[in-house]
């Protein structure tokens, strides 16, 4: 097995325990894994001046792989996402999170077996702002007028949402792509173009316009609140759901929630050049430290890595240990605790990070 140099943000919170406690799960999978240690958060800013130092986004280019564990980002104050800030530096232009049903997570649903592909780049989360009361925010609301567009409230802050043709066509083509390759059955465009007919509007053009070179697959779309009733009432209708940036966010915890929740959920930002896998569960800091978190969902995203990297068998082997230490019940964390109503104590991090391992070494 060849030696993969990648590159590990741990972030904050409890990243530096879920990152930990990942990479002692890969190795006993038996994967040669070289650690480029990089720094992003919040813990950096006094050293570096920004959370998310150059040196950590050259770390990625360098060796096109990274892992990252959660990072803390302040709510309608401070800096912007480290994760928007990451994809937008390396053009990762798609997000990409299985969901899939594990027996013993005490989940609503048995057999939800989806993925969501979100698109990154754009959207409402492109970053184009104007601050309440600011000149750019007067003059975009004159502007508005004038043009006959309609009239914005003089004490609005405004966030642009582009969709762009060439956005929306990469981003459609890779759900497409992704469900040729894993023997996928349909796609689904989830959208509000029925309101938002210049932006989402333009998505749905166009990815109707791209599945016209898949016949082989079905295709549909959904507006995207009717989706999310129509996902809740009865999952096994989707298969493969590409959306525009922001739906793809909210919808992406949705679809974490019928599966058992964040804390088993994988994902990664992944562009033409360069692939990121992370958690999608947030910082957790009022736990962090207290070697109370679930690694499942770092651990499983390193699973996606390792499919990434060619080493199938050692992902494959990762999946079914997290499937057996979830359906034995017997050393899980406090959050499957919860969610599954046992009476049994919660198991650490610590505790639940080593049985994997043990299991691990059983099979191998």
């Amino acid at each position: 097995m060849a030696k993969h140099v990648v590159t590990l943000i741990p972030g904050d919170g409890i990243g530096l325990e879920t990152s930990a406690a990942m990479q002692k799960v890969v190795a006993a999978a038996g994967a040669d894994i070289e650690w480029e240690l990089a720094e992003a958060g919040a813990h950096m800013i006094e050293s570096c001046g920004s959370p998310l130092p150059e040196s950590t986004i050259e770390s990625v280019r360098r060796n096109k792989v990274a892992i990252k564990g959660p990072v803390t980002t302040p709510v309608g104050t401070g800096f912007r996402s480290v994760n928007v800030a990451l994809r937008k530096a390396l053009n990762l232009n798609v997000c990409l999170r299985p969901v899939l049903s594990i027996p013993g997570t005490g989940s609503r649903y048995e057999d939800v077996n989806l993925v969501v592909v979100r698109e990154n780049s754009e959207d409402l989360y492109a970053g184009v702002e104007f601050e309440e009361g600011s000149e750019g925010a007067k003059k975009l609301i004159a502007f508005c007028e004038e043009q006959g567009a309609g009239t914005i409230r003089p004490d609005s802050g405004i966030s642009i949402k582009p969709i762009s043709v060439t956005a929306s066509d990469a981003i459609v083509e890779f759900a497409f792509e992704y469900a040729k390759k894993h023997g996928r059955k349909k796609v689904t465009a989830a959208h509000k173009a029925n309101i938002m007919k210049y932006s989402d509007g333009l998505f749905l053009r166009e990815a109707r316009k791209v599945a016209e070179s898949y016949p082989e697959i079905e295709f549909n779309d959904n507006i995207i609140d009717a989706f999310c009733m129509n996902l809740v009432m009865d999952p096994s209708r989707f298969d493969v759901i590409v959306f525009p940036n922001l739906y793809g966010d909210i919808a992406s915890d949705l679809c974490a929630g019928l599966a058992g929740g964040l804390g088993i959920a994988p994902g990664a930002n992944i562009g033409p050049e360069y692939a990121v896998f992370e958690a999608v569960h947030g910082s957790a800091p009022d736990i962090a430290g207290q070697d109370k978190c679930n690694p499942t969902a770092e651990i499983l995203s390193a699973a996606m890595m390792l499919d990434h990297l060619g080493e199938f068998d050692c992902a494959e082997r990762i999946r079914a240990a997290v499937r057996k230490i979830y359906s034995d019940a017997s050393v899980v964390t406090g959050d499957i605790r919860y969610a599954t109503n046992s009476d049994k104590p919660a198991a650490s991090c610590t505790a639940f990070t080593d049985e994997l391992c043990r299991i691990l070494s059983e099979d191998l």
